[in-house]
């Protein structure tokens, strides 16, 4: 924000006055909203590697998600603290706009639903192996919804700072983890086993959890666990427009990255973000 200056109220109805209600027209330099924004390196960003020009409507795209991941990922993390701290209204607000950006994530997928096989090997090949899959963004969001991998923080092994910050949110407890010990201070039987576990391991759904999410949906933490379901299908809904853009642009080529591509992407898409909270519907 530098160069931006600060304005009050009063400021702005002193500013319309003289501007006889048009806008400010002249700055002293870049007007406040590059400044604020920082459209000139934003827009510096998309560096094509071909003439194709289906290429950019790809880069933007795939910008635009990893800005998302980013935002996604600083929700949830303030989520989690504000659980830590035994405030079930703030972080449940805080969950319910995290589901609200997944309808603009979600929607950009749009923006490559024309893609064609003949469109996409136009640049495709020119991508090396560069991946979707080595988004270090992407893959803390997975951290944090519980899909834990100690493998898939390799990659950045070279980018000491990402891969600090992903080793450090594969050993800490994931959104589920902290919603869990939450209830578990509330006086709901968590087990034990279920809070004081090795958080870089996958987490193990039982039916001490399931009868938990059963007894929350019959008091005043349930509109918590209706939050998490939207997150959760959100997250589905996401992943399923990745398996189906993939097919469409490419069907079943081995991936850049070095997977076997639609294959990888539909396994993955098995993996159920906060089970029993599915489980526990048909015990209600």
């Amino acid at each position: 924000m530098t160069g931006t200056r600060q304005l009050s109220e009063h400021d702005r109805e002193l500013r319309s006055i003289a501007n006889g209600g048009l806008p400010t027209l002249a700055f002293d330099s870049a007007t406040p909203y590059d400044d604020y924004v920082g459209t000139a390196v934003l827009h510096r960003l998309q560096r094509t590697v071909t003439d194709a020009p289906e290429e950019l409507a790809f880069l933007v795209t795939t910008q635009v998600m990893e800005l998302y991941f980013g935002l996604l990922r600083s929700e949830w993390q303030l989520a989690q603290r504000q659980l830590d701290e035994d405030d079930d209204a703030a972080a449940t607000a805080t969950i319910r706009r995290s589901v609200r950006h997944f309808e603009a994530l979600n929607a950009a997928w749009a923006s490559l639903s024309w893609l064609t096989p003949a469109q996409f090997n136009r640049f495709r090949d020119a991508l090396g192996e560069a991946s979707g899959f080595q988004s270090a963004a992407y893959r803390h969001v997975e951290f944090l919804l519980g899909n834990k991998s100690e493998a898939l923080t390799r990659p950045h092994r070279r980018n000491p700072e990402t891969y600090r910050e992903l080793v450090k949110a594969l050993s800490e407890p994931s959104l589920y983890d902290s919603v869990l010990a939450f209830l578990a201070r509330r006086g709901h039987a968590v087990p034990r086993k279920a809070i004081e576990r090795d958080y870089a391991a996958d987490y193990e759904p039982g039916p001490e959890v399931e009868a938990v999410w059963v007894e929350v949906y019959g008091g005043p933490l349930a509109p918590l666990g209706e939050a998490l379901t939207d997150l959760a299908e959100r997250f589905s809904d996401w992943r399923y427009r990745h398996v189906m853009a993939v097919r469409r642009s490419m069907g079943a080529k081995p991936g850049s990255g070095g997977s076997n591509g639609l294959a990888w992407l539909e396994r993955s898409m098995q993996r159920q973000v906060f089970p029993e909270l599915w489980t526990a519907r048909t015990l209600m």
